[in-house]
């Protein structure tokens, strides 16, 4: 019996440690899952993504803004134009300054990461191609070749000259645009897709 109550003793002792420990466990558990962000109340950034998201929605909300207006219609961006588009995307809460430093980075400038969201016009695209068709005969693949492109301008504002050699181009003209147009050709082409670049770069 001397020995049964001392199994039970000892049998008692570990279960009030076990449950102790699980008590002191469970209020240390929020502590420890707390991580330094949360504790300085600061919440982790937002994927960069849904950040375009945010900034996509909001641009087309304010397409009467006067700088976004010169990116769709494809004329030239000023200094004053991207530090009020900056300025505007801050003051709303739409974004934040890691962000949009992160924008600038990977689009090489805010106007060209801007010009991506919100596209071209249709009628400036095709304007800007008017010297280039004007006074002359296009055959089919050269007629669709550049409705191409004009489609790509309208709907992500800039192109780099690398994307003619790619789909859906190259299944007009599987090398490229020299496999349907003369060399003059092909570098008016590029000519005027640099320029569309340069008009959402403050000079």
């Amino acid at each position: 019996m001397v020995l049964h109550r001392l199994s039970v003793s000892r049998g008692t002792e570990r279960v009030s440690k076990n449950t102790a420990s699980s008590i002191v466990a469970r209020e240390r558990r929020p502590h420890l899952a707390a991580s330094p962000i949360d504790l300085l109340g600061i919440r982790p950034l937002e994927s960069f993504e849904r950040f375009r998201a945010k900034v996509q929605a909001f641009l087309k909300d304010h397409e009467d803004n006067i700088a976004i207006h010169r990116l769709r219609t494809n004329k030239p961006l000023t200094v004053s134009d991207l530090e009020q588009l900056e300025a505007m995307l801050l003051a709303s809460g739409t974004a934040d300054a890691p962000h949009i430093e992160q924008a600038k980075e990977e689009a090489e400038g805010l106007g060209l990461f801007v010009r991506s969201l919100v596209g071209m016009d249709r009628g400036a695209a095709k304007e800007a191609f008017a010297g280039f068709l004007d006074g002359r005969t296009l055959n089919a693949r050269q007629i669709e070749f550049v409705n191409l492109i004009i489609d790509h301008l309208t709907h992500q504002g800039v192109m780099p000259p690398s994307r003619l050699y790619e789909t859906p181009f190259t299944y007009v003209a599987p090398t490229g645009p020299d496999d349907i147009f003369p060399s003059p050709d092909v570098a008016n082409l590029i000519a005027i897709l640099d320029h569309i670049r340069d008009t959402a770069l403050a000079g």
